[in-house]
């Protein structure tokens, strides 16, 4: 059972921000390594290859590659000492300092998996279409659904049709005065904000062997001061423009009618959000009816990363 609601998201633009990088911390969950896909995206439709073939995704090769090594972020203390003091002014879905949409000709689809009692499962079918039909996706996962999962999340560090973003260690709305989105009390102050994105990039580090470059809070609300720490600490605060399955609530149907409103504008541009631990969910069914479509009407899908530069 999730909480998502509608414009939210579940117990589970602004300019782009700059980039630091994040120091591997020697803590984390054990993981087992499987087997990864052979899989990579394709551009459009037309290099959609045959089931079982090894495709080259064309945006993903004109971009800047991300450097191995990146300035380290500032420490809690710092960070406690610059924040502490400001008061937020917005909060919500889309704040200063929030990526809600790109400029990239192609839509990104975002699944997230929230953990906890009831979000630590993982929708294989959705996964299996998405493998299918060869279409990317950026996957933001949650400290408590890691640890549930370990060499799962290996697995799917490892494929690179996906990508893996922080998702928080609590799954906790990001706030530095305690304000709740969706029943779920968020962070209270800077030095919670820091621990609820830094304890699950530590345990991403230690998964991936590099450091994401992308957070979403639970529930994706912000304020704005927040969202500033983020971008100190190195990552940028991600949201979404388009609804896909209500936090896992949606039937399939609507699941289907809700992703196929991608098409206007062949979706340049837009980044959806849905979730990939709900596997009793409307939303593998929906996207399995819907992607297809999207694919012959031209529209593109790529990972995050490769629709925003360094």
């Amino acid at each position: 059972m999730t909480e998502f609601q509608p414009g939210g998201h579940s117990s589970g633009q602004k300019g782009l921000p700059g980039r630091r990088s994040l120091l591997a911390i020697a803590a984390g969950f054990a993981v087992a390594g499987l087997a990864a896909c052979a899989e990579q995206p394709a551009s459009s439709p037309a290099a959609r290859p045959a089931p079982g073939s090894t495709p080259v995704m064309e945006a993903a090769s004109q971009l800047p590659v991300v450097p191995e090594t990146r300035p380290a972020p500032p420490s809690k203390s710092q960070v406690v000492a610059e924040f502490s003091a400001r008061k937020p002014v917005s909060w919500g879905l889309d704040v200063t300092g929030v990526v809600s949409k790109t400029a990239s000709p192609h839509a990104v689809l975002t699944f997230d998996a929230c953990g906890g009692p009831h979000g630590s499962d993982c929708d294989q079918r959705l996964l299996k279409t998405l493998r299918k039909l060869n279409v990317p996706a950026t996957l933001f996962v949650n400290g408590r659904w890691i640890k549930a999962n370990p060499g799962l999340a290996a697995d799917l560090a490892a494929d690179p049709l996906f990508e893996l973003g922080n998702h928080g260690f609590q799954h906790q709305p990001l706030s530095v005065n305690g304000r709740s989105a969706y029943g779920i009390p968020g962070t209270a102050n800077a030095g919670e904000v820091y621990d609820e994105i830094m304890r699950n990039q530590e345990a991403m580090e230690r998964l991936c062997g590099k450091s994401p470059r992308f957070f979403r809070a639970g529930t994706a609300y912000y304020d704005d001061v927040a969202a500033a720490i983020t971008n100190a600490l190195g990552l940028v605060p991600v949201s979404f423009t388009l609804n896909g399955d209500g936090g896992a609530t949606f039937p399939a149907p609507t699941v289907a009618g809700e992703v196929g409103k991608i098409a206007a504008g062949r979706g340049a541009g837009q980044i959806v959000i849905s979730h990939f631990n709900q596997p009793g969910s409307g939303t593998a069914e929906g996207y399995a009816r819907a992607l297809p479509g999207l694919l012959d009407r031209g529209v593109t899908f790529a990972r995050l990363g490769d629709t925003l530069p360094l």
